[in-house]
């Protein structure tokens, strides 16, 4: 009862906060007030259940699995090569925080995705199988969720090929709380086998990929790259089919990098996480692979993305940035305003466990004799699987020059090397086998007497007992790990040393260095002479420091359990999502294609504001690597757009502006053949394809500063190779696109300041920073500031005999330019209720308050955009003229009233402005790239002729 109280409390103090399943009625201000919430939560449940059960993980095996399951002690989920975690560990965690009204514990349903489920199959009959637990790897840490209503979805290691086999299988796992992926021999030997052991375990591990020597070779990377996505969509099957809204999904490991994307392409608002167990490795590494990007994108569907230290997060960002050209975040990976969170989970063991098992008798004894076998002697132990990663050769040769530097240690120490076989049957490892056991022979046989020799080599495993007994009589435990994700043994000997108070030596290439590297003694495993030097230094370690050390180890392996892991994944995911529904509300949503096509054929006068680059030319992934910078750097009209540009810029009652940054020539070359206005460098310059170019630029616009600032644009792309920069009338653009982009990014900060302290320090300039370039223009040269200017000289040149009342504004601008869609944003008067940017406003608003003339940018001009008619009307009725005649403005009306702004009538819902591919913009609707640009303006020209073709109206007036 005082811990269902202390839990009471803690719901009654964050009461303010809420939760982000709405079981509360608010919700938290901020992401840390949810995870701490969160964290107090677990902690109260955790506590509360700890009193109320027994937490020994042997009955929760048999709770989960029935009595008569047999418990296999194993170091693996099924993979050879999955990173060794606590054998038997049982994950208590998973906490939503969420109460029902009757005060139960709110279940959240958890599916866990992984190559192999935590059973063994094996078949006795037609339509009989016999499960065994397979205790290690993922389900050490997983095993005995309570708190969620969690599913296992895997493989279950067995080939199944009829179907009475797989009806009775599947209902016997299903007891179990299992789900079964059927796998077929050939799927299996080329995704698993094949592309997952033989490709991505020895890259992610800095082995390398397999020598090609034979175009075969090349072909069978292929097959295997297929039967891994095929067998990655098969997993995905599965998961829809018991998939139910809210439930959490957990992929592990690199055999399903494919998983997210596929589970994402099926249902966008499923919960998608995914947690490597391994390294990953640096981008150099990981570019070799001839599918890096294809893994990465399907990875990035993912909502979080998991890793066991910072170090493979940031080689995982790092990747994304340089192979991808993402926007690498301090939250993670960031791509057109969609954000895959990517962070730190350091994964635990149940630490309650070990230190439980000290106090069983059998266990005990078990120490005892170990202590009466090596009595005077210094007792050291490594616990490894045999392979090349875990640096055995290396810790034996050490252990050796260590011996022949310190004689008098030879007969006070013994190494107890435990050194589990796998993958027995592949020749590489056959290979280390056998120069294990010469290591091991020439040491012992120089070394060694009759009895007594430094090394005990054993080729097998222990159960836990033993294991436990072990570790409490161990002095010094050495992990020489030449590359591991996390290797728990660290851990499991920490947990055990509670009376000895053992020295841990650790390599630095394990993910636990991260960990515990601050009372470990860390060491270069490559480094033979480092190691024998650090065990030297442990062995006469003062009591002391062994003290400190252990004490600062424990209280982290302690508390980093296993069951926290899992639940901060979770807990975190959940956050992710609900940040992800907070950026989603202020992402524009989807044009909607016939709503503007309906208007467009509705309205009189059309005005068509199109952007240049990202708008009108081709994707860039069109090209491809095929295409390269030359051929990016040459904007180039997208094939499919001429005809409908044709057929719109034909059209009487259209206008065409085509609003680019580029320079003058760009635009002539593109657009020569089109009736159309062009404005180049953002408006400056400004011509009908039929006329000459005219400048719009204000008359005392000083640019004195242009030299000085072409001097230092020279200076860094000197020094950045592959940048360039572009020299223009009223601007220079530095662009870095295609240099290596964190050494861009320091250039483009180094030039700023370059730039602040020298050139434009007493300048009237703007800087403005694209995702890539650095660009410097005149004060008051933005696309919004030139298209009061553009429409003036369109009024000025021809006249309109109706104003504009429709208006379609399309571009990929800078932000520094967005102010070209909030131009013609029909918005109420302050008293009113404001309407939210993505929401079309009515076209009926209340009186407007009185015209006044000033700048395009002042409050006082936008607020009477949308009423500047009624307002001529008004001041041609008060001059007693006829509000029959057609309306035309005068000379005297386009002085009196801001030029651009008195040609318009545009209802708010007769406005459709549209960001391509930026989702964080101010423009109303969203198009994802040029092809739906396409789309749209294929769209446009097909109806708008069909009207034409069937309904022609000689009394069209014609807009220029």
């Amino acid at each position: 009862m005082k811990n269902l109280g202390k839990l009471q409390a803690v719901l009654q103090d964050n009461h303010m906060l809420g939760n982000k399943y709405n079981c509360n009625p608010s919700t938290p201000r901020t992401r840390l007030e949810r995870l701490l919430r969160e964290r107090e939560l677990r902690k109260s449940n955790r506590s509360i259940h700890s009193n109320e059960e027994g937490r020994d993980s042997s009955r929760l095996q048999a709770e989960l699995f029935g009595n008569d399951a047999v418990i296999i002690e194993g170091d693996n989920l099924g993979s050879p090569h999955e990173e060794e975690l606590s054998e038997g560990a049982a994950t208590r965690a998973f906490l939503d925080g969420c109460e029902r009204q009757e005060g139960q514990p709110l279940k959240q349903r958890l599916l866990v995705v992984a190559n192999r489920l935590p059973v063994s199959a094996v078949r006795r009959g037609e339509d009989s199988w016999q499960l065994e637990i397979s205790v290690g790897g993922l389900v050490s840490a997983l095993l005995g969720v309570k708190e969620f209503d969690a599913r296992w979805i895997g493989w279950a290691g067995v080939n199944v090929p009829d179907e009475i086999g797989q009806k009775a299988l599947t209902k016997a796992l299903a007891e179990k709380r299992c789900i079964p992926v059927f796998l077929d021999e050939e799927i299996v030997h080329q995704y698993y086998n094949g592309y997952c052991n033989n490709i991505l375990w020895p890259l992610f591990h800095y082995l390398g990929l397999p020598q090609e020597d034979r175009l075969a070779t090349t072909r069978s990377f292929q097959s295997q790259f297929d039967a891994y996505k095929r067998a990655n969509q098969m997993f995905a099957d599965v998961v829809n089919q018991h998939y139910e809204e809210g439930d959490v999904v957990w992929c592990h490991d690199y055999h399903l990098m494919f998983l997210p994307k596929c589970l994402k392409e099926y249902n966008s608002n499923m919960k998608v996480g995914w947690f490597l167990h391994t390294p990953f490795p640096s981008s150099e590494i990981h570019r070799t692979l001839p599918s890096r990007s294809e893994l990465l994108r399907s990875v990035l569907a993912a909502d979080l993305v998991g890793f066991h230290t910072y170090d493979y997060a940031r080689h995982f960002v790092s990747a994304c940035t340089r192979i991808l050209g993402l926007e690498g975040t301090p939250e993670g990976v960031e791509d057109q305003g969609k954000l895959t969170r990517v962070a730190a989970f350091p994964i635990g063991i149940d630490s309650d466990r070990f230190v439980r098992a000290l106090e069983i008798p059998q266990v005990q004894e078990h120490m005892k004799e170990l202590k009466e076998r090596f009595a005077g002697r210094k007792v050291m132990l490594g616990v490894d699987r045999l392979d090349m990663i875990k640096g055995i050769p290396q810790k034996i040769l050490a252990f050796e020059k260590f011996l022949e530097e310190n004689p008098n240690w030879r007969d006070k120490v013994v190494l107890l090397q435990i050194a589990v076989p796998t993958r027995t049957d592949v020749p590489e490892y056959q290979k280390l086998t056998s120069q294990v056991h010469e290591i091991v022979g020439r040491i012992n046989g120089r070394f060694g007497t009759l009895t007594a020799v430094p090394i005990h080599h054993l080729d097998r495993s222990l159960d836990f007992h033993a294991l436990c007994a072990l570790y409490a009589v161990t002095d010094v435990a050495l992990v020489t790990s030449l590359r591991d994700g996390m290797n728990l043994v660290s851990y499991e000997f920490v947990a055990c040393q509670a009376s000895k108070k053992g020295v841990l030596i650790l390599s630095e290439f394990a993910g636990a260095a991260q960990s515990l590297g601050a009372g470990a003694i860390l060491v270069n495993p490559w480094n033979i002479t480092e190691v024998a030097a650090s065990i030297g230094y442990a062995l006469n370690m003062p009591a002391d420091e062994r003290e400190k050390r252990h004490q600062h180890n424990f209280m982290y392996v302690t508390t980093h359990t296993s069951q926290e892991w899992a639940a901060t994944f979770v807990s975190e995911l959940n956050d992710t999502i609900v940040e992800a529904q907070l950026r989603t509300r202020q992402v524009p949503p989807l044009l909607p294609m016939k709503e503007a096509v309906d208007r467009y054929l509705e309205s009189n006068n059309r005005l068509l504001i199109l952007g240049f680059n990202a708008t009108l030319t081709e994707p860039l992934g069109a090209l491809g690597r095929r295409g390269g910078q030359i051929r990016e750097m040459e904007l180039k009209l997208h094939p499919d757009l001429k005809e409908p540009l044709k057929k719109l810029s034909d059209d009487p009652k259209t206008t065409i502006v085509v609003l680019s940054g580029s320079d003058r020539a760009v635009l002539d070359e593109n657009f020569g053949d089109f009736h159309m206005w062009l404005a180049a460098e953002n408006g400056m310059f400004l011509r009908l394809t039929t006329g000459e170019w005219m400048t719009t630029m204000p008359e005392n616009l000083n640019m004195e500063w242009v030299d000085s600032v072409k001097h230092v644009f020279e200076y860094f792309t000197e020094r950045t190779p592959r940048s360039h920069f572009e020299l223009r009338e009223t601007s220079l653009v530095w662009n870095y696109k295609y240099a290596d982009v964190e050494f861009g990014r320091l250039q483009a900060r180094d030039m700023l300041q370059h730039l602040w302290t020298g050139p434009i320090s007493n300048a009237s300039v703007d800087v403005v920073q694209g995702s890539r370039s650095v660009e410097v223009r005149a004060v008051g040269v933005t696309k919004g500031a030139a298209i009061d200017r553009i429409l003036g000289e369109i009024v000025h040149n021809k006249g309109l005999k109706a104003p504009i009342d429709y208006v379609l504004c399309i571009g990929h601008f800078l932000p520094k330019d967005e102010d070209v869609y909030t131009f013609f944003e029909p918005e109420l008067p302050s008293e009113a209720p404001s309407t939210p940017r993505a929401t079309v406003t009515n076209s009926v608003t209340p009186p407007m308050p009185k015209f006044s003339a000033g700048k395009g940018g002042s409050k006082s001009f936008r607020l009477n955009k949308q009423r500047s008619m009624s307002t001529l009307e008004k001041k041609a009725n008060n001059q007693g003229s006829s509000t029959n005649a057609a309306w035309r403005p005068t000379w005297r009306d386009r002085m009196s009233l801001h030029e651009g702004s008195s040609v318009l009538d545009l209802k708010g819902d007769n406005y459709f402005s549209c960001s391509v591919g930026r989702k964080r913009s101010s423009a109303r609707y969203l198009l994802g790239s040029s092809d739906d640009v396409v789309t749209l303006l294929k769209e446009l020209a097909e109806h708008n002729s069909l009207i034409h073709s069937t309904s022609p109206d000689p009394s069209v007036s014609s807009t220029v």
